[in-house]
């Protein structure tokens, strides 16, 4: 999220995390970080920083001064930062790009200093690529992490995640498809994918 009007509408949909970019080379990056953070967050609204190879004195700092819940770390940071992050208090979220030949094994040494796991696609950027990897993968995890489904998720995927049956399967990271352009969201068709996601399927 990038645009305090925007925070705002989606708010009413009280959803459980809302993210913000702190990576200058994204087009979702917040510019005005004062103004976006003067929008009213409820108790159950969770503030997510998302950081790309930062150094560890800077997450904290932006933390600190705008109240941030969680960090998602999503470049190349090390188990130990993780582990860093975490002893100061902060709920931390590893992001992994998730291509064809990606081994969950690789994440072992991460389990100790997150609370949450992130499984994107691989592309060109970080995030928000809008792809979508094998979710079929997803069957080769096995920690006990919980962990957020994200990549290229649209409506049209509603039937595909009801099918999924991981028991660590946490939450889904809703961004580039709803989108009308970076950073700024459509909360009408993110209510449409919520309410349609928590009916009951039909027989």
């Amino acid at each position: 999220m990038k645009y305090t009007e925007n925070i705002d509408d989606l708010l009413v949909l009280q959803p459980d995390f809302v993210g913000f970019i702190f990576y200058e080379k994204s087009p979702r990056f917040i510019t005005t970080p004062w103004a976006v953070f003067s929008s009213i967050f409820l108790k159950g609204t969770r503030k997510v920083g998302v950081f790309v190879d930062e150094q560890v004195v800077n997450i904290l700092q932006k933390t600190t001064d705008l109240g941030l819940d969680v960090v998602q770390l999503h470049g190349h940071e090390s188990p130990q930062m993780c582990r860093e992050l975490r002893d100061t208090g902060l709920t931390v979220m590893k992001a992994f790009r998730v291509g064809d030949d990606f081994d969950f094994e690789s994440i072992r040494e991460y389990v100790s200093g997150c609370d949450y796991f992130l499984f994107d696609a691989s592309g060109p950027n970080p995030g928000g690529n809008g792809l979508r990897f094998n979710w079929q993968m997803l069957d080769n995890y096995t920690f006990d992490i919980p962990f957020f489904l994200s990549g290229g998720i649209d409506v049209e995927h509603i039937e595909e995640i009801r099918a999924l049956r991981h028991p660590m399967l946490y939450g889904l990271d809703l961004n580039s498809k709803f989108e009308v352009q970076p950073g700024l969201k459509k909360v009408d068709r993110i209510k449409q994918f919520i309410e349609e996601l928590r009916a009951e399927p039909q027989s």
